[in-house]
């Protein structure tokens, strides 16, 4: 199982209902509107929701939590979770520096772990390489990820890195198999209008059973309307 696979497990197992029901939600402007799409679109999905709701929703909106610099290594780390490839964008190509925003202001406890986690790795890569994360070279910021990325391989010392990185990588899962990128790169199709054309021929055959001359000019009717 590769990363991207990997990744898509992750979320499909641990996302909360929360997202799914925002992305799922039959009276948002589109059956399938995604959770990214409620996050950056102030007036979505108001039908079926208390004004106190849509007032917390403006009031979360209206608040910037991450400095500059916080989403510029929050950019860089999500695209090294995951990365554009041959099926489809980056992480921040789908928006996932903005849904983490929206969701550390939405789940305050988040705000202190990402916070400090950030604070963290800037001061690692200042020991190690005398910059911070983003202005490390690509070879220097996956040794720093290498070093926190996996759990049962990192150093003892490394362990608030790993702590952080893990909820890094959650929050960019959940944020990128919610977009409209992310639920297009599972191939999830949902509801679709469907017609049913009859018993398959060769199940027909297998019971002895034949469709009448009429039920067939009926069927072919209703194929030619739809």
């Amino acid at each position: 199982m590769d990363r991207r696979e990997s990744l898509k497990a992750l979320v499909l197992t641990t996302v909360s209902s929360t997202f799914l029901l925002e992305s799922c939600d039959s009276n948002t402007k589109t059956e399938e509107q995604t959770v990214a799409e409620v996050v950056k679109t102030p007036d979505a999905s108001k039908a079926g929701r208390m004004k106190e709701e849509i007032a917390r929703l403006k009031k979360i909106r209206s608040e910037d939590f991450f400095t500059e610099h916080e989403m510029a290594t929050i950019t860089v780390l999500g695209d090294i979770i995951i990365p554009k490839d041959e099926v489809s964008g980056s992480a921040s190509d789908a928006g996932v520096p903005d849904f983490i925003e929206f969701i550390v202001k939405d789940k305050p406890e988040n705000k202190t772990p990402m916070r400090s986690g950030l604070r963290w790795l800037d001061i690692q890569c200042q020991n190690r390489y005398d910059k911070p994360f983003t202005d490390c070279s690509e070879k220097q910021q996956l040794e720093m990820v290498d070093a926190i990325a996996y759990p049962e391989r990192a150093k003892p010392e490394m362990q608030k890195g790993v702590a952080f990185f893990n909820l890094m990588r959650n929050l960019t899962a959940t944020g990128f198999f919610t977009s409209e990128m992310g639920v297009e790169d599972i191939g999830y199709m949902g509801n679709r209008p469907n017609q049913w054309k009859g018993v398959p021929e060769d199940v027909l055959k297998k019971h002895n059973l034949a469709y009448t001359d009429k039920e067939l000019r009926e069927c072919i009717t209703f194929d030619r309307q739809a």
